[in-house]
Formats: C-alpha cells, sequence, structure tokens
C-alpha cells in the first residue's frame, strides 16, 4: 500500500487551484501588490517563498547579485521605485533559471518579452522597455520592503496568476489556505445552487434589496 502523505497536494498545487483571488479574501489582510503589475504572457504562474531586493532606478546589479544569495525555488521580487528599464531579459532568465529561481515579480521593466514566453518562465512587470541598465549599486538584497503597497520579507508566499499579485506573510500561510480551501468549497456549492434557478440575492441574504432598488 503507498503511503497516503505521497498524494498530497504540494502548496504550489493548492494555490493553482485556489488562484490568487481566492487566497486574497481568505487572507484577510492587505496582501494584493499593485495591479500595474501584470503578467507578462498568458498563463504565467507563481508560487513560491520570496526572496526581495531593491533596485537603483537603472541599475540591476542586486539582481546579478541575489541570483548568487536567493535559495533555489524563490521567486525574486524586485523593487525599482517604478523606474521602467529592461531590468531583465532573456540571459537572466537563463541564469535564473540555472539557479533553481522559479520566477520574476518586478515593479520596474522587462524587456526580451518573446524569448522569456517562449520559456515559459514566470515574469510579472509593471512594463516593458529595451533601455538597458547599468551595474553600479546595490542597496538592499534579501531585507524585509514594502513591494507595490504590500510588506514582503523573505519567505512570505507570492501568489501570482492573471488576476494579480499577492504576497502573504509566511506566519499566515497555513490559515490562509486553510480559509481559502473553505471558501471555494462554498462558492462550488453557491454555482451548483445558481445552476439550479436560485439567484446571487437570495444566496448572498440580499433579498431587501429588491424592493429599495
Amino acid at each position: 500500500m503507498m503511503n497516503t502523505a505521497e498524494h498530497k497536494p504540494t502548496l504550489a498545487a493548492r494555490c493553482a487551484v485556489l488562484g490568487s483571488a481566492t487566497l486574497y479574501e481568505a487572507c484577510g489582510q492587505p496582501c494584493a501588490v499593485d495591479p500595474q503589475i501584470r503578467s507578462l504572457w498568458p498563463g504565467a504562474f507563481i508560487a513560491a517563498p520570496a526572496y526581495p531586493l531593491v533596485c537603483s532606478p537603472g541599475d540591476n546589479l542586486s539582481i546579478h547579485i541575489a541570483l548568487e544569495r536567493a535559495p533555489r525555488g524563490s521567486v525574486l521580487v524586485v523593487d525599482t521605485g517604478d523606474f521602467i528599464a529592461g531590468y531583465w531579459g532573456e540571459v537572466l532568465t537563463v541564469a535564473a533559471e540555472a539557479a533553481g529561481i522559479v520566477g520574476l515579480v518586478i515593479n520596474g521593466g522587462v524587456r526580451d518579452v518573446a524569448a522569456i514566453g517562449k520559456r515559459r518562465f514566470p515574469v510579472f512587470a509593471r512594463g516593458v522597455s529595451v533601455r538597458g541598465t547599468v551595474k553600479a549599486s546595490a542597496p538592499a538584497i534579501g531585507l524585509p520592503m514594502i513591494f507595490g503597497g504590500v510588506p514582503v520579507a523573505a519567505g512570505d508566499l507570492v501568489v501570482a496568476d492573471d488576476d494579480g499579485v499577492i504576497i502573504v506573510p509566511a506566519a499566515a500561510v497555513a490559515g490562509t489556505l486553510q480559509a481559502g480551501e473553505a471558501r471555494a468549497t462554498k462558492e462550488s456549492v453557491m454555482m451548483r445552487q445558481l445552476s439550479q434557478g436560485a439567484t446571487t440575492l437570495q444566496l448572498m441574504g440580499l433579498d431587501h434589496w429588491r424592493e429599495r432598488a
């Protein structure tokens, strides 16, 4: 008989089933990153521990250093002060894959979009820019910061998909997943009831609005 533990879904698999929107609702904390930071190609998905770093405007040295320091399985969360330039491209994508980095979330720009999409490397960025960067400073690597309006520290859970990016504090991950799965079950029941003729006003206790509207 096979050990049932072998069939337990991984954290990433559980997050993929639930998605960022459900996990956001379940978290109960301000965990939604600025919605201007979007997936570079449709279907990109990340669910992994954060490794935060800060780049000076137009300078990507911190990224190169982080690729040597970040634990395998991490997603790089890169603050650039919203400066749009090509901080990341195909070369860094190949380097990240070799280093075991599973994705990039950056509030700046990237380039080599077609090549990154072809490799199916998950990237979430504020923009795209052909402009290159210098390598002259490294303000912060691996330290807590505010990213897209949300606190992030090494080890926090980043979940990113076509709906957006959330960052769940490490201490809240277990509770968020449990609450998210309960919410998904409740919504599944609701959608079955809707298909059988119920209305959202009934199921959400909003009947009194019929007479007011």
